[in-house]
């Protein structure tokens, strides 16, 4: 089905795009992890590292082999959206390159139940191995509580192993494959392959491979289960697969990686990397030669017909109309379904569907009556309501005795001409409703509706161009919205302007409107953004409040509801009770000074939110607009980030032009002025301004000061040259004088983020990391902030104001009570 191409699929696909164009695949780095895990360790799922692959994905690396061959690596793999990661074993191929090649998922621990970011891998202290979901459910344990484990392991065959002292295995993987298996790998008695549902949903199909006192065998998990392959010749024990054959199978060896996939279409496949470690290929489909093209069980879908490769719908000469149809005439094998459905309580008007000359893949394999009669196989068939086909093998002559298989389940039908083992003298006989009848009562129906129809038809269109006018702009906005799912709770303007007082209390007046307080009809208090400039903004706007909307993090102001009504465009938010951060650091003497720890808090609380942003929701939004002003405190001091995704609307907004940038002067990052593909980077600039304003308590630019003392990051700079940083420390809390030396490395993990260089300045999940002390800032970094952005645009009061109302409708926020 072709995608429409509305706002919400723009915006997807511009999201798309910015991961593509600013991710780094997974790096060098990476291939430092250890083999093994002791106990008591525990990996979060932080998917930040792309790999190179036909689809758009991530790992979280936890332990890594290196052979002389293929390479194994076990962690976290995610798609896109970070909401489908399941961990497992990947194996790719060394090629001595900074990139993770084309991996393939070979075993997987929660296929069937996908984790979300933030879940975590614990290698307990008890010996069990436990899958833990962000919410810290149990996803899936190895059950070896209380076992002498001893530790963790990747082998060089790929195998995931928990061992004892002696290393001794306590527990593998290779014991629980999934769809794959790894040289060296044997199918056991008790043990099975199961296919995925298709190539990018990995959760158990339809098919699956298992080993049993009848051999190998392949089959539907239908009720009761529908064979289409039995081994010939069974070993007795197991099946392994090794260099160059498996069971009786002979199989192109090569030295680079390999591995046996039951595929979800039922096939069974040996794929191959390519010396160039750039492609998968095909080397061997070891049912192919048996089953041929049409003896895969959804070949052709349900009740579809198998001739050559081809497929179509069961039909039959001597009826004048066919009792199925495609289910999608564009696809045919994605099967028929019947015109009129069969049921219990109908037996009486159900008929079979006679189809000679056809086969059932199932039959050989399956165990059927012998010597039946066509008219007791029959019988058995319509008098069985769980029964929708049988077939029938007939004997020497059409009358005699012969065998009788009953389906349950009709899935692809074989032309018995081109069946590529034997050729049967069989006749498939399809249950089928007995619509004729029903259908010439349908048709009298059908006319006399019709009629009745046609009086109505004017009435109806008079009302409907009625209702049109009436209520055109209100239909057009509601049907944006029924298809946009997980919106936040929409408003009336007429409640909004109850739950305000009519927009009486006002908290604050910002760049993009004004903001109210307000309260709910449970007493929740909430702060409304009236947007100024909006009103021609719809689909956009819909889009953006979607997204905003699905977005929860502790550390993001959370949007409860919105309103788009006529020219009205209003956000709500939660209320913060503490106001914006601008009006505590930059307030005077109003308010009282932060603490160093309060500070130290707030910083590492902005971070995070901006990580967030960038690294870890399913869409990545660049705010653009990094400031104190925009960033709001609640009863706590916890620190929030507020209007981001906004700004995104104004290239949207026909109302407004942005001639050259958005942000706010003084925490504009230097490529602005010389770059129009801006990168998540421009955020770590603006936010290495706002780390600065924090600890000096000061503005960045602030014309109340004299000459060289106006701009904050120039005095950063002079005082970072002769080792003085401590004489720009905000000195109005006494503890922040205690904390001196906890307060100049994090000026110095600003000047990391103030990098005129994009490319030395870290992402925001490294500064996190560094804020907490998990890791070093860089250092021997260049303090030349001389070409930021303000020093280069204004260097007068008057040239600042002009230059503001020029480059960007942004302005900065001034707010002067909570929101």
């Amino acid at each position: 089905m072709a995608l429409k191409h509305t706002p919400y699929h723009a915006a997807m696909l511009l999201s798309s795009l910015l991961i593509i164009s600013s991710s780094q695949f997974l790096c060098v780095k990476a291939l430092d992890y250890n083999s093994a895990a002791s106990l008591s360790t525990s990996w979060l799922n932080h998917p930040s590292q792309m790999v190179n692959s036909t689809e758009l994905a991530f790992v979280t690396p936890i332990l890594l082999r290196k052979t002389n061959g293929p390479w194994f690596m076990c962690g976290f793999y995610c798609k896109m959206d970070g909401r489908s990661c399941l961990f497992g074993v990947l194996i790719f191929q060394n090629l001595n390159t900074t990139y993770l090649q084309f991996p393939q998922l070979v075993w997987s621990a929660n296929r069937n139940t996908p984790v979300q970011t933030h879940a975590a891998l614990h290698l307990r202290q008890d010996g069990e191995l436990v899958l833990k979901n962000f919410d810290h459910t149990v996803v899936w344990s190895s059950n070896t509580g209380g076992k002498p484990v001893s530790g963790l392991n990747l082998t060089e065959t790929g195998n995931l192993v928990l061992f004892g002292k002696n290393n001794e295995t306590i527990w593998q993987s290779f014991d629980h494959p999934t769809d794959s298996l790894l040289w060296g790998q044997k199918l056991v008695p008790g043990q099975k392959l199961r296919a995925s549902v298709s190539e990018s949903n990995m959760s158990e199909g339809l098919f699956s491979l298992s080993v049993t006192p009848d051999g190998l065998l392949a089959y539907m998990e239908s009720n009761p289960p529908q064979r289409y392959y039995t081994s010939r010749f069974h070993e007795g024990r197991s099946f392994a697969f090794n260099k160059g054959r498996f069971y009786r199978w002979d199989i192109p060896y090569n030295s680079s990686a390999q591995i046996l996939k039951f595929a979800p279409e039922g096939h069974l496949k040996v794929h191959q990397l390519d010396s160039d470690g750039m492609h998968w290929k095909v080397v061997a489909d070891l049912l192919r030669p048996e089953a041929g093209d049409c003896g895969y069980p959804m070949v052709c879908g349900r009740y579809g017909v198998c001739k050559q490769g081809q497929c179509d719908c069961p039909h039959a000469a001597n009826y004048r109309s066919n009792f199925f149809r495609q289910m999608d005439s564009r696809h045919p094998n994605l099967g028929c379904s019947p015109l009129a459905p069969i049921s219990c309580d109908r037996a009486k008007d159900q008929s079979f569907l006679e189809l000679k000359s056809t086969y059932y893949f199932a039959f050989d394999s399956s165990s059927y009556n012998h010597g039946t009669g066509l008219g007791e196989c029959k019988n058995s068939c319509l008098n069985n309501c769980s029964c929708k086909a049988a077939l029938f093998l007939y004997g020497g002559n059409a009358t005699s005795q012969g065998g009788c298989l009953l389906l349950n389940e009709v899935f692809s039908i074989i032309n018995n001409e081109n069946h590529a083992v034997s050729v049967h003298n069989t006749t498939l006989f399809v249950k089928v409703s007995n619509v004729k009848n029903s259908r010439q009562s349908k048709a009298t129906l059908l006319l006399t509706l019709g009629a009745f129809s046609a009086s109505l038809c004017v009435v109806g269109c008079c009302l409907f161009l009625f209702r049109k006018r009436l209520k055109e702009s209100k239909e057009i906005e509601m049907d944006l919205l029924d298809h946009l799912p997980g919106m936040p709770t929409r408003y009336s303007y007429e409640m909004l302007k109850k739950m305000t007082e009519n927009f009486s209390r006002k908290l604050g007046q910002g760049g993009f409107g004004s903001v109210y307080e307000g309260i709910l009809d449970n007493g929740t208090k909430i702060a409304v953004k009236y947007l100024d400039g909006f009103g021609q903004v719809k689909d956009s706007f819909l889009v953006e409040v979607n997204t905003i909307g699905s977005i929860h993090h502790i550390n993001l102001v959370k949007l409860v509801g919105y309103c788009s009504e006529k020219s009205h465009r209003l956000l709500v938010y939660e209320y913060m009770a503490n106001g914006s951060l601008d009006t505590w650091i930059f307030g005077g003497t109003e308010k009282s000074p932060l603490p160093w720890h309060t500070r130290r808090k707030i910083i590492l609380d902005i971070a995070k939110g901006l990580a967030y942003l960038h690294e870890e929701c399913c869409q990545k939004i660049i705010h653009f607009d990094v400031k104190p002003q925009n960033v709001l405190l609640d009863q706590n001091f916890n620190a929030k980030v507020s209007d981001f995704g906004l700004s995104k609307l104004l290239e949207k907004d026909q109302s407004r032009v942005v001639t050259r940038m958005r942000g706010t002067p003084g925490y504009l990052a230097p490529e602005w002025l010389h770059s129009a593909g801006m990168t998540e980077k421009v955020d770590v600039y603006s936010f290495g301004v706002v780390i600065m304003e924090i600890i000096c308590g000061r503005r960045n630019v602030d014309w109340s000061m004299t000459g060289e003392n106006s701009h904050l990051l120039d005095v950063f700079k002079r005082k970072a040259l002769e080792e003085t940083l401590q004489d720009i420390v905000d000195k109005k809390s006494e503890d922040v004088l205690i904390h001196m030396e906890e307060a100049i490395d994090m000026m110095k993990i600003a000047a990391w983020c103030l990098q005129s260089d994009i490319n030395r300045r870290p992402s925001m999940s490294l500064v996190v990391k560094a804020l907490e002390g998990l890791v070093t800032a860089e250092t021997n970094l260049n303090y030349d902030f001389t070409n930021s952005s303000v020093v280069n645009m204004v260097t007068t009061a008057a040239e600042e104001k002009e230059a503001v109302d020029d480059a960007t409708p942004l302005l900065p926020s001034v707010l002067s009570g909570p929101r």
